[in-house]
């Protein structure tokens, strides 16, 4: 998010005899974790002060009893409606969709009635390609749901946060948010000397719901493991922790959008907010305004003569950089946090808000994705096991290909085109005979570094599924970067010197050979492809042929 948008079962856990109880004594640990020794100010403060934490530890236990319910009738559900159907039968795949349906639209309606750090969790999730698509196509409803905070009490953070009134630093600043989010939100602002910005206001008493809602959801998530051994969480519920953590930093914030501003400081296309530091603390961040349309908006596209496969090929370029190159990934680019503006010297330039979650990537692992995506390109078997080894998720390696380029390991397939029907067949009996345990454990196996990528990759494949791009453009740039990756990886902040133009050319080189080479492969499959057809046509014209002269022989008779 950012400024420039126009924008009755029980659930028994041990030591507890109800729900109810359980969610008293979240909220009292949410509460407990909040606590700090303090030095004594006036009454009426403390008096606030104990107000506030006893509302929130109310506000708590309900949200906790809801979300406690709410996953009770899930594990039901899934127990009773799946026990005397043998896994792996297409009565089962049926029943077990059903299921996932019902129980998606279940978390949608927690998520809408919890709000905040549960609206954070239901994006979260349906950004995971590893998840259910039942679960992904309902909750995926959540990523544009935000109900803006009184404007009262976001004065009053501005004014805790940055010692003066708003009358006194700003010349205009509107009530009215132009853009809303389940933890903050942004209003437009003219300073005193006419600069325009765009002010982020995090809601007040966050970390202290924060502690109690992930509580809830790592208690649940073990209590879930514990009547579903085969179904583990703890590695997506540590990861979202950590997500929100960071998010609730805004100078952490600021810190990641002047990095990511200084590593595209040479590209024309990109534009991040400049910080204004004398403006910003850990729940205000001021930035500059920069104007624009999500990046989905297609009609916005057209009406201004920008392509939106142009669009998709730059945002591509950027975030492909970012990964293979930077080792620095920005971890939520959802539309709402990317715009396109008319500006630039290509007709449009490409705005990145909303810093707060990155990855800075551990530099081996960098290395090898890099070599992952040359080996998934050219389709190196060895080398996709040899990596799948690196990366200590053994046999599992083999569903890398498919995870990625959509394709198998023995596929005959030109790169960004669909598998054929054997391929695909093949492939669905394979997936068929895999367990949830073997997701599991596949899931458990990758390094931490593999889940910022994997839900950035799943949020571009969205948009640039919006922005009508052919998937070669992803696939392609992909390939570039890595291969630019392996040879300019230095120290960014330098900017270009003769050495990194040496290695970017000699990138440029070993990229200029691989697209011959698929080229060359996409056209041998072409005529792979044409030859059978060719041959299908003449057996089905030679089958008519016979079945011609046989029926004229039978009349003859």
């Amino acid at each position: 998010m950012g400024g420039g948008r126009r924008w009755p079962l029980k659930l028994v856990v041990k030591g507890t005899s109800s729900p109810v109880r359980l969610a008293v004594g979240i909220a009292v640990a949410g509460l407990a974790w909040n606590a700090s020794p303090r030095p004594a100010v006036a009454a009426d403060s403390s008096f606030s002060s104990s107000r506030e934490k006893i509302s929130s530890a109310v506000d708590g236990v309900i949200r906790s009893s809801r979300a406690i319910y709410t996953i009770a009738f899930v594990v039901v559900d899934y127990k009773y409606s799946l026990r005397s159907l043998p896994p792996g039968s297409s009565d089962y795949r049926m029943k077990v969709s059903e299921v996932h349906l019902r129980s998606a639209k279940r978390l949608l309606k927690l998520c809408e009635a919890n709000k905040g750090f549960y609206v954070k969790a239901g994006q979260f999730v349906s950004s995971l390609r590893q998840v259910p698509k039942e679960y992904t196509s309902i909750l995926s409803s959540l990523q544009d749901q935000a109900i803006p905070c009184h404007f009262k009490d976001i004065e009053d953070v501005i004014a805790s946060n940055l010692g003066k009134d708003l009358s006194e630093i700003f010349l205009a600043f509107d009530e009215q948010p132009i853009a809303a989010a389940s933890i903050a939100q942004v209003h437009h602002g003219l300073l005193k000397n006419n600069q325009e910005v765009a002010v982020k206001v995090q809601y007040p008493g966050l970390e202290q719901k924060m502690k109690i809602d992930i509580t809830t959801m790592a208690i649940l998530s073990k209590s879930v493991s514990r009547i579903f051994p085969d179904y583990r969480f703890d590695r997506i519920i540590e990861e979202f922790e950590r997500a929100m953590a960071l998010e609730l930093d805004f100078i952490q914030e600021a810190k990641n959008s002047e990095r990511a501003a200084r590593y595209f400081r040479n590209n024309k296309i990109v534009r991040i907010p400049g910080v204004f530091w004398d403006l910003t603390t850990s729940q205000v961040l001021t930035m500059q305004f920069c104007s624009g349309h999500k990046v989905d908006d297609v009609e916005f596209m057209r009406d201004s003569n920008i392509n939106p496969r142009e669009v998709a090929k730059s945002l591509m370029d950027i975030f492909a950089q970012m990964i293979f190159v930077h080792g620095f990934v920005h971890g939520d680019p959802h539309p709402g946090n990317i715009l396109v503006s008319r500006e630039g010297r290509t007709g449009f330039s490409i705005v990145l808000l909303d810093h707060g979650i990155y990855r800075e990537l551990d530099e081996r692992f960098r290395s090898d994705y890099c070599e992952l995506w040359k080996a998934l390109i050219l389709l190196d078997s060895k080398k996709i096991q040899l990596l799948g080894k690196k990366f200590g998720v053994g046999k599992y390696s083999k569903y890398f290909p498919v995870i990625f380029t959509g394709r198998t390991m023995e596929s005959k397939s030109a790169l960004g085109t669909q598998l054929s029907n054997e391929e695909r067949r093949l492939l669905k009996q394979e997936l068929r005979s895999l367990k949830m345990d073997d997701i599991s454990a596949f899931m458990e196996c990758l390094p931490s570094d593999f889940f910022p990528i994997l839900r950035t990759d799943g949020l571009l494949r969205s948009i640039l599924g919006k922005l009508g791009a052919p998937r070669h453009v992803r696939l392609l740039a992909y390939a570039k970067y890595a291969l630019y990756g392996l040879e300019t990886h230095e120290n960014l902040d330098h900017g270009l010197t003769a050495s990194s133009v040496l290695c970017a050319f000699r990138a440029n080189i070993s990229y200029f050979w691989l697209r011959i080479l698929l080229e060359f492969l996409t056209l041998v499959s072409q005529i792979e492809d044409a030859r059978r057809s060719l041959a299908n046509k003449l057996k089905r014209i030679l089958h008519k042929v016979v079945r011609f002269f046989y029926q004229s022989s039978f009349f003859l008779v």
